[in-house]
């Protein structure tokens, strides 16, 4: 299976006719696939009568979408697992280096300070 890579916009916004069409030839394909495969498996049984290979093959490809359905739906559910797990370790190391920096800012200006007041007492 190939995937066409999509050029880039100026627009990055979600493109809802553009992801439907891409679900449509998707599922297409897989269902062509899944057809194709039932076809070789009940061409490799002779004996089937014509309306036996036909029950067959549209058993194989009920069974075979729904197969896939399910992949596709465990493969999402993953990635939003993945994805809740990478934003809220992007929070937590976000906030970590807000506070160093906000750390590091205050030692800089409190050096900046007692260097100031430093400066003063050795002048007077």
């Amino acid at each position: 299976m190939r995937r066409a890579r999509r050029t880039a916009s100026h627009d990055d916004g979600p493109h809802p006719l553009a992801d439907e069409a891409e679900g449509y030839l998707l599922a297409r394909l897989h269902h062509d696939d899944a057809r194709r495969e039932a076809e070789d498996l009940c061409a490799r049984l002779p004996w089937l009568t014509t309306a036996q290979a036909e029950e067959l093959a549209r058993h194989y490809v009920r069974h075979r979408i729904g197969l896939t359905r399910r992949m596709l739906l465990s493969t999402l559910e993953r990635a939003d697992q993945l994805r809740q797990e990478y934003e809220s370790r992007y929070s937590a190391l976000r906030r970590a280096l807000l506070r160093r920096h906000a750390a590091g800012a205050c030692a800089v200006l409190a050096g900046a300070a007692a260097v100031s007041t430093l400066v003063r007492l050795l002048d007077r």
